[in-house]
């Protein structure tokens, strides 16, 4: 059978994968949007700087000489800033870029983006054109920032969703687990209905007035198939009862001739025929119907040593020599009567199709039983555990014994199988 999980573990599956997708893909979306409000942010102060530079020069009233000493100095210390004179023929118009470049002052010889912009000020009647770079934030590390900050985020998500998917499980769908539970206790043999608690959940509400009725439907059709087979029983097993005694009667009437008994005769066995066919029959609608509920521990070899007393003058009567091998520990719980129905059933089989002054081997353990009887040729497999299917010429045989052995292992999931091996016969039954 393949793995099962629960109702509420796949929503929460898909949720986490959808979580997942969705972080996964919002990386790239945070990125350029933390680097569009970056950019934005230099922009704004290279601008600002712009605008100071020039209110400063504007009121200082430097000379010339003075200003272009500054611009000296200037590019000295901050080489991410310029102050040239231009001509008046050629003013550059103001422009913002990114530039990348080595940059030696972060003690690591690599390049560094920068967010510049390239202004025109005035100062004492002449033009300058000033252009300001600042450092922008490195992307490998802004984009490691921000997926790990992304992970934290799915990981304390994933776990809110595992502890509101346990808490839903325990609250909201708890007279879901209650309604199950009373439904693997209801046995139609001792319950007479099913009362499921009321709940204030529309979906669990109409799921348990459903099951209820559902069960009284149920319970209904079962006592009438109960009450049709106990009829039967008795309506069919009577008349045929009344018939096999009257038939004896006649049978011991001197004044029958030899061609009447024999008639008479010939009818009995026929009318044998059917009683046990009627009584198997019978037996089969009851064990469908659950009506061998009950269990309890059976000695397997006490068991196997009574039917074979009871059967042990069919054994005599066709010479047939009977081992018996024990293997340890022999107790199983089932039910008593049905375990004795299908080890005699078994055995007569057994019995019935042995050769004259042939063999019997029954094995017993807790793991299982196995019945060998001698004889020729295969069985045909595949009608073997068919209902009125005849495995050899006996016409005495109702065609139901292995039927039964069949259906009383898929009750208690037992697995029955056949094999013809040394010129025997094998069913074995493994618990």
């Amino acid at each position: 059978m393949a793995s099962m999980s629960k109702l509420l573990d796949k929503p929460l599956k898909m949720f986490a994968l959808y979580a997942l997708l969705l972080l996964t893909c919002s990386i790239p979306v945070y990125y350029l949007m933390v680097d569009y409000i970056w950019l934005g942010e230099l922009d704004e102060h290279n601008y600002i700087i712009r605008q100071r530079i020039e209110d400063e020069l504007s009121r200082s009233n430097f000379s010339d000489e003075e200003i272009e000493s500054v611009v000296k100095l200037w590019s000295v210390i901050e080489p991410g800033t310029s102050l040239e004179l231009v001509s008046l023929s050629s003013i550059p118009i103001d422009s913002v870029y990114e530039v990348t470049r080595i940059s030696n002052f972060d003690g690591e010889v690599e390049s560094d983006r920068f967010r510049a912009l390239q202004s025109n000020i005035q100062a004492n009647g002449k033009t300058y054109q000033l252009t300001t770079e600042t450092n922008v934030e490195e992307a490998d590390e802004t984009l490691i920032a921000i997926a790990v900050v992304t992970i934290a985020f799915f990981a304390l998500l994933l776990l809110g969703f595992i502890l509101l998917n346990r808490r839903i499980s325990k609250q909201i769908w708890q007279p879901f687990y209650t309604t199950l539970d009373k439904l693997r206790d209801f046995d139609l043999n001792k319950n007479p209905a099913l009362k499921l608690d009321s709940s204030d959940i529309e979906e669990f509400a109409e799921l348990n007035q459903e099951l209820e009725k559902l069960v009284v439907r149920s319970v209904s059709t079962y006592n009438q198939q109960k009450e049709f087979i106990e009829n039967a029983s008795h309506e069919l097993q009577t008349p045929l009862a009344v018939l096999r005694s009257k038939m004896e009667l006649l049978l011991q009437n001197e004044q029958l001739s030899k061609e009447q008994s024999e008639l008479i005769s010939s009818i009995n066995a026929p009318l044998s025929r059917i009683s046990r066919i009627n009584k198997n029959l019978l037996l089969l609608a009851k064990m469908e119907n659950q009506q061998f509920a009950d269990s309890e521990e059976v000695d397997i070899v006490k068991l196997m040593d009574e039917s074979l007393e009871l059967l042990s003058d069919y054994i005599t009567n066709k010479h047939i020599s009977v081992e018996r091998l024990i293997m340890g520990d022999s107790v199983i719980d089932c039910n008593p009567a049905l375990l004795e129905i299908l080890m005699n059933n078994l055995l007569i089989n057994a019995i019935t199709h042995n050769i004259e002054n042939g063999v019997m081997l029954v094995e017993a353990s807790k793991k299982g039983i196995a019945i060998s009887n001698s004889g020729t040729t295969e069985l045909n497999t595949e009608k073997l555990f068919q209902r009125f299917s005849m495995s050899s010429a006996n016409t005495q045989s109702s065609g139901l014994g292995l039927a039964i052995v069949k259906e009383i292992c898929e009750r208690y999931g037992w697995k029955i199988s056949y094999r013809f091996e040394n010129r025997l016969h094998v069913f074995s039954v493994n618990f």
